[in-house]
């Protein structure tokens, strides 16, 4: 299968255009990245690029079956050291953004949990969010010294841009006839309520005494900085757990859905949900079309709160549990652009007046000059437009195109040979955060029409005259391409 691709390096070289380099799109967290992967892919395409997509995991392990190509990065942490280095070998390019780079954690603990020398060695260009992404990454002591940074935008905010809305109107009108008027409830306890118990900032403890481990969520985090946040993230926990239930009570003539964040447990909304009339939980699809169809979005430092800005859906702040260390370190962003309630009592009279038709108070915050320090791209091209522009230039340039000599090739099939079974064997384990019911939750099996019918729909709002071609790639990948 694609023996086009299978030439000398000099050769490929000399002849890098779209047609023959395509893009590597990885996706970890299905609802929150895949349809601004395939908005990615349909822009590209029509750039002339193919680009394969499937889950991230996958294609790492898959990763010598693809033809050379640029793989675009999600992320810059230590956890990609190695894969970026058999990537190089193996003769691919890298650009990368950091998905976690907008709500992002003070600098110093950011730089330690989220950005790799090793690994930013490796990459070639690097889009970010906004200004004040691309400014925290040029104060990283060891940024690169010939790192290219443009401010494109990321494509998940493409997503919430008018012109696009279109594109969930349907998955709009099926919620919306399943659920009628709601309440969206958005949380992000996945320090504390994760999936899976390693993925908590602590791990569960067999004594009294024994002082808890750290779990993934804290790396990078001194122990008193990651208990802090663990207290205060347990609190918010619980003030939810209470206002669920109040709220199904106080307002009747609405549904209230609480929709966890991608890598959160589920199990004790849906003990709660049982409990009250008109609760359900779902984590269903992306949340663009759960904005659009909502009355209103409670949160408590989430990206969600942005996004609800962005798309001018009314947001609260539920801020029963107070820790300014947090609230307006980490989580800045979320909180300053929705309007905050301190007790149940508040939250049940902004709810009325939003769902009277009434608005909040701004709090005198000037959130849109805010927003636009954040992110790029609100206006004129999408951000996808902007990074296949870099990209382009990137396939332009011959003299920075990696080593696939036979040697280097030979050097990328060994190490991705020895990854590739340590970690099937770390994955077999059972203290695995990996196990294949993870796997599944974050990234379940998507049909290939249902992938069709997605890439049609973009077609059709960008009015694309030619139709792409969608087809599987060994059988768990897709490629789209002119």
């Amino acid at each position: 299968m694609f023996k086009s691709f299978d030439r000398k390096d000099e050769k490929f070289i000399m002849n890098l255009t779209p047609a023959n380099v395509p893009l590597l799109l990885p996706v970890e967290n299905q609802v929150r990245e895949l349809d601004s992967k395939i908005l990615l892919a349909c822009i590209a395409a029509r750039r002339g690029f193919s680009s394969f997509i499937g889950s991230r995991r996958e294609i790492h392990f898959n990763i010598t079956s693809f033809p050379k190509g640029i793989y675009l990065s999600k992320s810059i942490t230590r956890a990609s050291d190695m894969m970026f280095r058999i990537m190089r070998n193996l003769g691919h390019k890298i650009v990368a953004w950091d998905e976690e780079a907008l709500v992002h954690l003070p600098a110093d603990i950011y730089y330690s949990r989220r950005l790799s020398p090793a690994a930013m060695a490796h990459v070639d260009r690097f889009f970010a969010w906004g200004e004040d992404n691309a400014e925290l990454w040029r104060q990283y002591p060891q940024l690169p010294k010939d790192a290219v940074i443009d401010v494109t935008g990321n494509p998940r905010n493409d997503l919430l841009r008018t012109e696009l809305h279109a594109y969930y109107e349907s998955d709009v009108d099926r919620i919306k006839k399943t659920y009628g008027d709601f309440i969206l409830i958005n949380t992000n306890f996945n320090h504390v309520n994760a999936f899976t118990p390693v993925q908590n900032l602590f791990q569960p403890t067999s004594e009294p005494d024994e002082i808890p481990q750290f779990g993934r969520a804290a790396k990078g985090m001194s122990r008193v900085y990651a208990e802090g946040l663990y207290e205060h993230k347990k609190s918010i926990f619980k003030d939810f757990q209470r206002m669920i239930p109040v709220l199904d009570k106080a307002f009747p003539d609405h549904h209230i859905i609480v929709r966890p964040h991608p890598t959160e447990s589920q199990e004790i909304y849906g003990h709660i949900a049982d409990r009250c009339e008109r609760v359900s939980v779902t984590n269903e699809g992306n949340v663009v079309p759960w904005l659009m169809a909502t009355k209103a979005l409670i949160h408590n430092s989430c990206t969600t709160g942005v996004e609800a800005y962005v798309m001018k859906v009314p947001a609260i702040t539920y801020r029963a549990s107070i820790d300014e260390t947090y609230d307006f370190g980490f989580y800045r962003l979320p909180n300053l652009l929705s309007h905050p309630c301190f007790d149940l009592g508040e939250l049940e009279v902004s709810l009325k007046t939003i769902l009277g038709g009434g608005c909040l108070p701004a709090d005198g915050n000037d959130r849109q000059q805010i927003v636009e320090q954040y992110l790029a791209a609100q206006k004129g091209p999408f951000a996808c437009e902007r990074m296949v522009d870099v990209i382009e230039k990137l396939v332009q340039d011959k003299h920075n195109s990696p080593d696939s000599g036979i040697g280097s090739r030979i050097a990328g099939w060994s190490l991705w040979a020895v990854r590739t079974m340590i970690k099937r064997y770390k994955d077999s384990r059972p203290s695995s955060h990996n196990k294949p019911e993870f796997q599944r939750h974050r990234y379940p099996e998507v049909p290939l029409s249902n992938m069709k019918e997605r890439v049609a729909r973009f077609q059709k709002l960008l009015g694309f005259s030619k139709q792409l071609k969608v087809e599987r790639f060994l059988n768990q990948f897709f490629r789209i391409s002119p």
